[in-house]
């Protein structure tokens, strides 16, 4: 029997992100929906706290000895850039710490960094978005971290919502989102921003967009974009605004 080995060319070469997830993350099935076929998604985590979702934990999971500990762990399957994959741990001291963090990643030895209140920002300037909405499932003084680190921005926020949760976001149904988004828009928002990485939000973003006429931008699509630009590979998925600037 004949074997024809040259029809066996591949792998795809592999390209890595490191991702740096809170230890409660529970849709690594949605972050791979973002990213193309030949990236490899490298998952380390912070280590666990008994609290739930609230101040405290934003406090503990944004500790920059873990991340820096995370980033070693990841460093050996040669990432192009590693992601801190978390909204409120990266918006929860404001500007300058979220840029520490990224300092303590690219110190720890990776080549590039990003969180995910960064890639917010990033994009909040690129598309020159100055006035928001905001949804998100946690609870109340924990929303108003990330006001304040809108207003830091130069941002503001023209209407938010919160679900008040303190564990099991991930359970959360699309049609609640979907609700909350809509509820959450206001006629001066330009663009709503969807708050929490373990929050799924994949499947509403196209066409709430197109009911809103607005970028709706949520956690995880804008890390994932901020990574694949770093890599010069463009937006996977939903988000007809952000292939704009892709």
């Amino acid at each position: 029997m004949e074997f024809d080995l040259l029809a066996f060319e591949g792998p795809l070469a592999q390209r890595g992100i490191g991702v740096i997830a809170p230890f409660d993350l529970a849709l690594e099935r949605e972050l791979w929906r973002w990213v193309p076929m030949e990236v490899s998604l490298h998952l380390a985590r912070t280590p666990y706290e008994p609290v739930p979702v609230s101040m405290e934990m934003a406090q503990l999971v944004s500790d920059s000895r873990h991340l820096a500990a995370a980033t070693r762990d990841v460093l050996h399957v040669e990432p192009e850039v590693v992601a801190y994959l978390c909204s409120s741990g990266s918006f929860i001291n404001g500007v300058d710490y979220e840029r520490s963090l990224t300092k303590a990643i690219c110190d720890a030895g990776a080549p590039d960094a990003v969180t995910t209140s960064g890639a917010l920002a990033e994009v909040l300037g690129q598309l020159d978005l100055r006035n928001v909405s905001v949804l998100t499932p946690y609870v109340e003084d924990l929303t108003e971290k990330l006001h304040d680190f809108l207003a830091e921005l130069g941002v503001r926020t023209v209407s938010s919502d919160h679900l008040g949760l303190g564990g099991g976001i991930w359970k959360v149904s699309y049609r609640t989102i979907a609700e909350r988004i809509l509820a959450a828009d206001h006629p001066d928002a330009e663009a709503i921003f969807v708050s929490c990485t373990n929050l799924p939000t994949y499947d509403v973003i196209e066409p709430l967009e197109a009911a809103l006429g607005k970028p709706v931008l949520t956690a995880n699509q804008l890390t994932m974009w901020a990574c694949l630009k770093r890599m010069g590979l463009p937006i996977v998925g939903p988000g007809k605004w952000l292939r704009e600037v892709s």
